[in-house]
Formats: C-alpha cells, structure tokens, sequence
C-alpha cells in the first residue's frame, strides 16, 4: 500500500486542506481483502463546510476541544486506489504530526491483515480414482467366464 498526502494553506484565516491518495498494490488487491476503517486521530472542525476560521472562532477558541475525528479507510480490493481531502484544524504552529501518526496506524493495521491473509496459501489439486481392485477382480471374473462361454459355444 502507498499512501501519499498533501497539506496546503493559504495564507491568513485559512484552514489547511490535507489531500491523500491510497493505493494497493496488485499483491495485495489479489487478496481479496476485507475492509479497513479506522477513526484517525484528525479532529473534525466545526463548521467545517467553511474554508477559514476566525480568530476566537471554533477550533481558535480558547476552550475548543475536539469531539469528532476523522475515519480513514484502505480502498476496497476491487477498485484499489481512493483519494480524499478535509479541513484540519487552524493552528498558528502549522505542526499536524496526528496525520502522518493516523496514516501510519492505518498502514500498520492493514499490514496485520495482509500478513493474517498470506498465511492462507494457494491451492491446486489434481485429483483421480479407477475401480478398486475388489471391483475389477469382479469385471476380470465375470468377463472370464463369458469368454469361456462363448468359446464352447
């Protein structure tokens, strides 16, 4: 899985806006894997619908604590690349080090599935039966005695 993301903000109130894009590799789309959704540690900004934040204002206020987080999720093995954005949280520090934290357990957990799925290895059987031996002595018999037969005839 490669996971590639982006954080941009414009100068002044904006809010930043992180830009991601999932991709499996075609190993492990072959999986067939089950889903991966997890709650990340990215808060969700109030108002979120609105690309900037006033100083007082939602996450700028003095008492502000996140009550919702973002879900990251590894994209379903059959289209095998997603791509999102969102708002972050307005910071003066411009520091977001619970992205790269999120995107990490994400990959960890879907490492633990990938691994948990390898175990259980590919298959091809090739298989045959014939008559038993106690039922070809009982054809080899009866065909014997109708040769007999048809020689004395």
């Amino acid at each position: 899985m490669k996971i590639i993301w982006n954080i941009k903000k414009k100068q002044g109130n904006h809010r930043p806006i992180l830009s991601y894009t999932i991709t499996l590799e075609v190993h492990e789309m072959e999986l067939d894997m089950e889903p991966l959704t997890l709650t990340s540690t990215i808060a969700v900004v109030p108002h979120a619908e609105r690309g900037w934040c006033l100083p007082g204002e939602d996450e700028r206020s003095e008492d502000w604590q996140p009550a919702e987080f973002h879900r990251l999720a590894v994209p379903w093995f059959r289209v095998g690349v997603d791509s999102g954005f969102l708002r972050l949280p307005f910071r003066e520090s411009s520091e977001y080090p619970e992205v790269e934290e999120s995107f990490r357990r994400l990959r960890d957990e879907y490492e633990k599935l990938v691994c948990e799925a390898l175990r259980w290895g590919s298959l091809d059987v090739n298989a045959s039966l014939q008559a038993s031996e106690e039922t070809k002595e009982k054809i080899a018999g009866t065909l014997a005695a109708k040769k007999m037969l048809q020689l004395a005839g």
